[in-house]
C-alpha cells in the first residue's frame, strides 16, 4: 500500500510541475494580448481633453508702401463659403464647420467651438457623403469620395484646415471627424452655400 500511495502523490506533483510552465505561457499570452488590445484601441484618450485656439489665418493684404491709392476701397477679408453644423455620431459632437476662401483666393476648413471626443486617429475629412442622424450615419464616410486635411488638431476650441488648391469643392457636401482606426464617424457637418 506504501508504494501505490506514493506513486499517486508523486504522480500528482509531476503534473502539478507540468501545469505550472503551461499556465505561465497562457498568462504571459494574454497579458500581451491585453497589452496589445489596449494599445491600438487607446481607451484613456477619450477621457484626454486637448483643446486648440487658432485665428483665422489671413494673408497679407497689406498695401506696398506708397501704393495705396486715396479713397480706394479695401482688400476683401476672408469670405464663408458654406457652413454647416455638427451633429454627433459614434460620440457627442458639437460645433460648427465653414469653409472659408482667403483674400489670396486659398481655401481653409474651419471648425469653431469644436467639443468632441477625443480617440486614436481622429482625421478631418470632405466628403461627398450625405449626413444622416443615429447610426445609419456613422459608417457612409468612406464609401464614396472624400479627401483628408489631416488629423484632427485638437478635440475641442477652433481650429484651420488648409484645402489644397486642385480640391474641386463642387464635389464635396459634408465634412466628418473621422476615426481611422475604427472606420466611423465621431462627428459630421452637411455643407450648405452661403
Amino acid at each position: 500500500m506504501t508504494g501505490t500511495t506514493t506513486g499517486a502523490v508523486s504522480g500528482t506533483g509531476a503534473g502539478r510541475r507540468r501545469r505550472r510552465p503551461l499556465l505561465a505561457g497562457v498568462l504571459i499570452a494574454a497579458t500581451l494580448v491585453l497589452g496589445a488590445g489596449l494599445y491600438w484601441a487607446q481607451p484613456w484618450k477619450l477621457w484626454q481633453n486637448s483643446t486648440v485656439n487658432e485665428a483665422l489665418p489671413a494673408a497679407s493684404t497689406a498695401p506696398a508702401p506708397g501704393s495705396a491709392r486715396p479713397g480706394a476701397a479695401p482688400a476683401p477679408g476672408p469670405r464663408t463659403i458654406s457652413q454647416g453644423s455638427l451633429i454627433s455620431h459614434e460620440h457627442s459632437t458639437t460645433g460648427t464647420v465653414k469653409l472659408i476662401r482667403l483674400p489670396d483666393g486659398s481655401r481653409t476648413l474651419r471648425l469653431e467651438n469644436l467639443d468632441t471626443s477625443s480617440g486614436p486617429d481622429l482625421r478631418v475629412w470632405l466628403t461627398d457623403a450625405p449626413v444622416k442622424e443615429g447610426a445609419d450615419g456613422w459608417f457612409v464616410f468612406d464609401d464614396g469620395k472624400y479627401v483628408s486635411l489631416g488629423k484632427l488638431k485638437g478635440n475641442k476650441g477652433d481650429q484651420n484646415y488648409e484645402i489644397p488648391a486642385d480640391v474641386n469643392l463642387t464635389e464635396y457636401s459634408s465634412v466628418t471627424i473621422w476615426c481611422d482606426r475604427f472606420n466611423v464617424s465621431f462627428g459630421a457637418a452637411a455643407l450648405k452655400a452661403v
